[in-house]
């Protein structure tokens, strides 16, 4: 399942890697797991609200990450991920210096394996969905760096039980080529 899950995912880096537009690392705690994700992300050709100070704007990650348990004398499992997550941004539309942000990832897709973490904390199936809401600040001389915080929801939305779920808060940054 592993090397499934990779292959899946290193073709989808492959198939878009000379246009990818920045690579992210993050790293985030809860619920008795510590998880670490790296990726890269893919801007939309495509903003709103553009009329305005402030614009909607998006892009794709795709990532892959590990949780480890980390429930004191519990069976902790380390589990493999991979994602892809569309996500929406609303940021100044010009500016010098540090720019805040606030961001929105719905409906990601992430497939997990195994499928529980220890004990008390199983997933139901490998597939799952992720939100995230977010904020931070871009900066740098092009606005090439983001750092920010992110808080994250997955779980399998009751396509197969348990769905026991996960939260995660999580540090986030971005080098935005």
């Amino acid at each position: 399942m592993k090397k499934l899950l990779a292959m899946a995912f290193f073709s989808l880096v492959a198939a878009r890697a000379c246009a990818v537009d920045g690579v992210f690392v993050e790293y985030g705690r809860g619920n008795n797991v510590q998880m670490a994700r790296a990726g890269a992300l893919w801007k939309w050709d495509r903003t709103w609200w553009n009329d305005s100070d402030w614009r909607i704007s998006g892009f794709w990650e795709a990532a892959v990450g590990r949780w480890r348990g980390s429930k004191p004398n519990d069976n902790n499992q380390t589990i493999t991920e991979v994602a892809l997550t569309p996500v929406f941004r609303v940021a100044p539309k010009e500016g010098e210096g540090v720019m805040p942000y606030v961001e929105g990832g719905f409906l990601g897709l992430h497939f997990i394996s195994p499928t529980f973490i220890y004990s008390g904390r199983k997933f139901g199936s490998a597939f799952q969905f992720g939100h995230h809401v977010g904020f931070g600040v871009s900066f740098g001389g092009r606005r090439q760096f983001d750092l920010g915080y992110r808080f994250q929801h997955i779980s399998n939305g009751d396509i197969k039980l348990p769905n026991q779920g996960i939260n995660f808060s999580e540090l986030h940054f971005v080098y935005r080529f």
